[in-house]
């Protein structure tokens, strides 16, 4: 493998692609404040061709997913490596990704202010089973939990999550696609009796789309 000298842009990518597990090329251009997409895919590129990064192909249709590397997690003392992903999981994390650039774009919110559910249940210990927000921020001296729901719950297990919540922050926000009918009418129904907003999918991938 060549040798690069390494960059702080270098370790920001590395570092934030292990904070969110994976992250697409486009959404590394977006985090990372590269400014375009060519200058990008090229950074990425040598940090793949010098073993920190690796590009995994999973879903048809879907773009390769960035991955740190144990050669990255050893040389950069990371906390996280990602060994497998579920299938199923894909799609929900790069709407939790999308919806976090959202947020940092829309609101102004930094990064810094931005703990993941990796994060958190770091700092909790991993055996916990505690049902954790997708990412936690902080805005005005507000405390956001945020959740993608990409799966249809019952209302009882979504006001248990919610209840469960409510002491911990200030408000719950849903990220929920139009499609999902059921789900955006148990959080109507919730949002009477818990602070809750509701996003919709589509206008956060209509924003970030237009980045």
């Amino acid at each position: 493998m060549d040798k690069i000298q390494v960059t702080d842009r270098d370790i920001n990518i590395i570092k934030t692609i292990s904070k969110w597990r994976f992250l697409l090329s486009r959404q590394v251009r977006l985090l990372c404040n590269f400014s375009g997409q060519r200058a990008t895919d090229r950074r990425i590129k040598r940090l793949i061709d010098v073993g920190y990064l690796e590009r995994r192909y999973i879903i048809y249709g879907v773009p390769g997913l960035l991955f740190v590397t144990r050669k990255a997690v050893k040389a950069f003392k990371l906390d996280y490596h990602t060994k497998e992903i579920r299938i199923e999981q894909i799609t929900h994390d790069i709407a939790m990704v999308d919806t976090a650039i959202y947020i940092i774009n829309q609101h102004g919110v930094d990064m810094d202010d931005i703990t993941t559910e990796r994060e958190i249940k770091h700092s909790n210990g991993f055996g916990n089973s505690k049902h954790d927000p997708d990412f936690i921020y902080m805005e005005n001296n507000k405390k956001y939990f945020v959740e993608i729901e990409l799966t249809e719950k019952s209302i009882n297990r979504l006001q248990t999550n919610i209840q469960n919540n409510f002491l911990l922050c200030d408000i719950q926000k849903f990220v929920v696609p139009s499609d999902k009918a059921r789900i955006l009418v148990n959080l109507e129904k919730l949002k009477q009796s818990y602070p809750i907003e509701v996003i919709r999918l589509e206008e956060v991938e209509n924003y970030v789309k237009e980045l």
